[in-house]
């Protein structure tokens, strides 16, 4: 009975074992089914980019120099105002009375001078003759000498008067677009304090945008330039392109010791008034490597932890590159070094293919069983 049991039980081990064993199969996988194009040399235009602010090249802030109410106001809000055009009015009065009053000051102290001038030729001639005590003459060469220092003062009361008069009516400092008024009439202002407007030049206008310390010598280069192609500004709809060429105005003086940039000031031509003070924009500035470059579409590229790889298409391997990258042009990119021209990256189907792998040329998005292999 015992040996029955050990069997039954070997023969249930076996029959186990039997099931249990994979059969052999064919284990080599099918070709990756992939698109492929070829790179190759084309024109590659193409720009940097910086973050700009337009700026006015003029821009000055109206403020009150003497103290009074505003009489009047002589513009139309947001207009364009000639230099020299009467903006706004402060009560002259109290000023044109104390201009007459210093015209008046300088008439008496002209007359006394007259006087004194007349009083020293004649005591003068007496003395000559001892028929005048010296004494005499000399406190009339004083008097004289006092009124000619009151006529120098009436004359400076008279410049003072004169100023104040003047800055009692405020005028456009330079052709440029005037704001809001931030006064009303009948407000109160006062010396250097009060606020009344702003007025802008528009034409031409500035674009500040700041590079890296690195770019600078590239940029004094340019700056050399007269307005051309390498300067062009997208503006802040995203889509617009402004479409007058620019050109270097200035290169600031020093580097943010903290940031290591610099600010540019590029001069625009703005007939149109398209550009406005303050307005955001990007900056575009021809990339001096622009020309012929070696050219793949940008769906072939993928990025692995910050660098850029590609499946190049030998016969029937696609075999892994890594590539250096330039800028974008349409749906193509250009490339810098890791392929030559001719070569044929994958543009479709790499999702499933690993370096080495085998590939068909195909339709990636097929079913399996659906692809034909290639010959």
């Amino acid at each position: 009975m015992k040996y029955q049991y050990l069997f039954w039980i070997t023969s249930a081990a076996a029959i186990l074992a039997s099931c249990g064993k994979p059969k052999p199969q064919n284990t080599a996988l099918p070709p990756t089914p992939v698109n492929v194009a070829e790179a190759k040399k084309g024109a590659a235009v193409y720009y940097d980019q910086y973050q700009g602010t337009v700026v006015a090249l003029n821009r000055v802030e109206l403020r009150a120099q003497v103290a009074g109410y505003i009489t009047g106001i002589l513009f139309k809000e947001g207009d364009v105002v000639e230099k020299g055009k009467p903006l706004y009015e402060i009560d002259r009065r109290k000023y044109q009375a104390a201009y007459d009053q210093a015209v008046a000051n300088l008439a008496s102290a002209q007359a006394n001078l007259v006087k004194a001038q007349k009083d020293v030729d004649r005591y003068t001639y007496l003395e000559q003759n001892d028929a005048v005590a010296k004494q005499t003459l000399d406190q009339a060469v004083a008097t004289l000498a006092t009124n000619k220092s009151a006529v120098a003062v009436a004359k400076a009361g008279i410049e003072s008067a004169k100023t104040d008069l003047s800055y009692s009516t405020i005028t456009a400092p330079f052709t440029g677009r005037i704001g809001i008024s931030q006064v009303k009439l009948g407000a109160a202002v006062s010396p250097g304090t009060t606020l009344l407007n702003t007025i802008s030049s528009e034409q031409p206008i500035g674009v500040d945008f700041v590079i890296n310390q690195d770019d600078i010598a590239r940029f004094y280069n340019l700056q050399k330039k007269s307005a051309d192609s390498t300067f062009k500004l997208q503006l802040s709809d995203g889509v617009s392109t402004y479409n007058k060429p620019g050109k270097i105005l200035a290169i600031d003086r020093g580097v943010n010791n903290q940031t290591g940039t610099i600010t540019v000031r590029l001069e625009f031509p703005n007939t149109d008034d398209v550009l406005k003070d303050g307005m955001s924009c990007v900056v575009k500035v021809l990339n001096g490597q622009s020309g012929e470059q070696l050219l793949i579409p940008y769906k072939s590229v993928i990025e692995q932890m910050g660098e850029f790889f590609v499946f190049v298409s030998q016969d029937t391997i696609g075999k892994q590159h890594k590539v250096t990258l330039g800028p974008h042009v349409g749906a193509n990119v250009v490339v810098l070094s890791g392929l030559n021209e001719g070569d044929k990256v994958i543009t479709e189907g790499y999702q499933r293919l690993r370096d080495g792998g085998k590939i068909v040329l195909g339709n990636p998005n097929a079913q399996p069983g659906q692809q034909k292999q290639g010959k």
